[in-house]
């Protein structure tokens, strides 16, 4: 049995933009495309305040969270300077066209509500 789980096609994800993958009792997973077509996944939950990053605006290999404008690095899921802290980053494996991640990541990782930011993070 393979350990990769279908998601969508590529194409499926909007150009910067991103699409949800939903986990039952736990926060869903956004899945983002940038503009050279680059896929990646992570928590869709900010490390500052919680916001949903599915719903961010997606530039170069960043998304910046829609309540306060922390721009999350896509590839490791970590906030940029000066904000601090990291939301969950999953791995994207692509078959073809088929944008697949972890089942074993999917059932394990980002079960909490989030991963805090430490208590000198930048406020809002």
């Amino acid at each position: 049995m393979s350990d990769w789980k279908t998601i969508c096609k590529v194409d499926d994800i909007p150009v910067l933009g991103s699409r949800r993958v939903a986990r039952q009792g736990h926060t869903d997973v956004a899945v983002f495309r940038n503009a050279e077509n680059k896929v990646f996944a992570l928590l869709d939950r900010c490390p500052h305040k919680g916001g949903p990053l599915s719903q961010g605006i997606v530039f170069g290999e960043s998304v910046a969270c829609p309540l306060h404008n922390w721009t999350i690095g896509l590839a490791d899921g970590c906030a940029r300077a000066p904000d601090v802290g990291c939301t969950q980053a999953f791995t994207v494996h692509l078959d073809g066209d088929q944008v697949q991640l972890s089942l074993n990541e999917l059932r394990t990782l980002g079960l909490g509500a989030h991963i805090d930011a430490p208590a000198n993070a930048g406020a809002a």
